[in-house]
């Protein structure tokens, strides 16, 4: 009897064309219907907020699955983020937008790997393998060094799934990398509202204004912090090992 055997790389990578087009359908479609149907119309802050308050205990259920679904559907994280802040407060609003952004960060991830992953390890080539393999080994730290440095977020959960970066190794990263933002964001917008709300604009000259204000500026400049501290440990590292091309050089090209 014979067997089939050679065909099974050509099957294979006939699937996984497949299911990339699958993917870049679904991305297509997403940023359609965010941008360019009737559907962008209800995506306002003013229109989400009162949707949210209208679904009373469930709010905070019903936002962080908005969370999640806009962050696949390519919707902006500033609106979501913002509106979660406004709604719930600096506190509430920072768990809220952190539990739904890890949930959409990790359903898109898994979009991509189940998609996408097939097609483009039969793409790479010896040299791109090498990174391939090399952000396999040092997921967790390439995954965080771009969050720190915000790296766009939406195209980075898809595009991670195309890497062999573990998932466990991506969730690390993205949950320890975003909090840093996400609690700045949420804190500066919160504090606004809670100014807004109470009409007592003597309390925009408080202390948790100032401070709110200082880390909302001070995020500017943390991408620069980091980046600037990730050349001088490889410039001390140097002499004494060699730097793999995602720990540095590679991981850098993609932060900037």
């Amino acid at each position: 009897m014979e067997k089939n055997t050679p065909l099974k790389p050509s099957t294979g990578r006939g699937k996984g064309l497949l299911k990339a087009i699958v993917l870049l359908v679904f991305i297509v479609a997403a940023v359609t219907l965010i941008r360019y149907t009737p559907v962008r119309q209800s995506l306002t802050a003013e229109a989400m907020g009162r949707f949210l308050r209208e679904a009373g205990l469930w709010a905070p259920v019903v936002y962080m699955v908005i969370y999640a679904a806009g962050v696949c559907l390519f919707l902006p994280g500033t609106l979501l983020t913002g509106l979660g802040a406004a709604v719930f407060g600096p506190y509430r609003g920072f768990l809220y937008v952190w539990v739904g952004a890890m949930a959409g960060a990790s359903l898109a991830f898994l979009i991509g790997r189940t998609l996408g992953r097939d097609f483009a390890a039969s793409m790479v080539g010896d040299r791109l393998r090498k990174y391939d393999d090399a952000i396999e080994r040092s997921g967790f730290a390439t995954v965080l060094y771009l969050r720190l440095v915000y790296f766009p977020f939406t195209p980075m959960n898809f595009g991670m799934g195309l890497t062999k970066v573990r998932f466990r190794d991506y969730f690390a990263g993205t949950g320890l990398g975003i909090i840093v933002g996400t609690f700045i964001f949420t804190f500066f917008i919160g504090t606004l509202k809670e100014v807004w709300t109470s009409g007592d604009w003597s309390r925009l000259w408080s202390f948790k204004v100032y401070f709110s204000l200082g880390l909302f500026v001070f995020s500017f400049f943390i991408p620069k912090i980091i980046k600037k501290l990730k050349g001088e440990n490889a410039g001390d590292e140097a002499p004494t090992a060699p730097v793999g091309p995602m720990e540095d050089r590679g991981e850098a090209r993609k932060g900037d």
